[in-house]
């Protein structure tokens, strides 16, 4: 049976081993709209360093400490290229090293887990990734919109 462990993202390099899972609610809007529309729980595994990581959504810490959830854009060596699906220009670098976890799955806030393995999830990914950047951008103009509307 897996285990999965609620973490605080203090310590979470310290507090959890590589392959553990463990679960952190999303909080941002950086990842729309696959992710946090819905108040989405995400299950990560913790990664070793040489795990294969591209394409896959990571966390990692930022240079300003905190705990982010983003897509790997590209590994370059020690290196590596991550960004939101949210964000459509901005791109962060980080050590290979501060990556964290990879996202295994998400929990809706239905209660409904789904895989991000699974052919599915990935044609979900490759059809958000391949809309024009303008059509992206008013898709999440809206889709911000809307969750500003309906948290009040």
């Amino acid at each position: 049976m897996t285990k999965y462990f609620d973490i605080a993202t203090n310590n979470i390099e310290e507090l959890v081993e590589v392959g553990s899972l463990f679960k952190i609610v999303v909080r941002g809007y950086s990842m729309l709209p696959l992710l946090g529309f819905g108040r989405d729980t995400i299950i990560l595994r913790r990664i070793d360093t040489l795990e294969d990581i591209t394409n896959r959504i990571a966390m990692f810490r930022s240079d300003k400490g905190r705990i982010v959830v983003h897509r790997v854009i590209s590994v370059d060596g020690d290196m590596v290229s991550l960004r939101g699906d949210g964000n459509l220009y901005q791109v962060e670098r980080i050590a290979r090293k501060d990556v964290i976890a990879v996202l295994e799955s998400v929990i809706r806030e239905s209660g409904k887990e789904v895989s991000c393995t699974t052919p599915q999830w990935h044609s979900k990914e490759r059809v958000w990734l391949s809309l024009p950047l303008w059509i992206r951008r008013y898709t999440l103009a809206l889709l911000r919109r809307w969750c500003e509307f309906r948290d009040k």
